[in-house]
């Protein structure tokens, strides 16, 4: 059965949107005269896993109706072809910009975490939205979570985890 992932990026103060859902922060230069860390721990390799090597594994995505609302308006469809369930019990947009591969779901997590590992046959899925995935947390379902803490404070936004103010897993 295929694993249920989550690869995310979250604030130094964990939030992993901005005010009005914003995400350019994500790929925001760093400003020039922010040093750099200067330690032995600051020059090993970073062991990260890039997006491109971890989307190569994903069969399908669960993806929140705030996300998919969020990365539809952006414009370019980052998922190709890959399978795309959006929990939510709102239609999507009719117009042509919704690319095929994209179809809705509702019904409780586990059932939501099911159907998308059918679709996503022997590779994984790809878990992606901060409500779900605090349901998928709290029901045990998410096998493996990548979170990458950028170096921004935000002050203000979405955080990380609704039901806590502090960021905190574990197995």
């Amino acid at each position: 059965m295929s694993r249920v992932l989550v690869y995310c990026a979250m604030s130094l103060d964990g939030f992993i949107a901005g005010p009005g859902d914003d995400i350019a922060w994500l790929e925001a230069p760093r400003p020039s005269w922010a040093p750099m860390a200067q330690s032995p721990w600051a020059d090993a390799p970073g062991d990260a896993v890039a997006y491109e090597d971890f989307f190569s594994g994903i069969g399908a995505m669960l993806m929140g109706r705030r996300t998919f609302d969020v990365v539809h308006g952006m414009g370019e469809w980052f998922y190709g072809d890959t399978p795309v369930l959006v929990a939510t019990g709102r239609p999507l947009p009719t117009d042509r910009s919704v690319p095929a591969s994209v179809s809705t779901a509702s019904a409780p997590i586990a059932n939501l975490v099911a159907e998308a590992q059918d679709a996503a046959g022997d590779k994984d899925v790809y878990l992606d939205g901060g409500s779900l995935i605090r349901q998928a947390l709290d029901a045990d379902l998410i096998d493996e979570m990548i979170i990458t803490i950028h170096p921004t404070v935000l002050g203000a936004g979405h955080p990380s985890s609704r039901a806590r103010n502090s960021v905190a897993w574990s197995p």
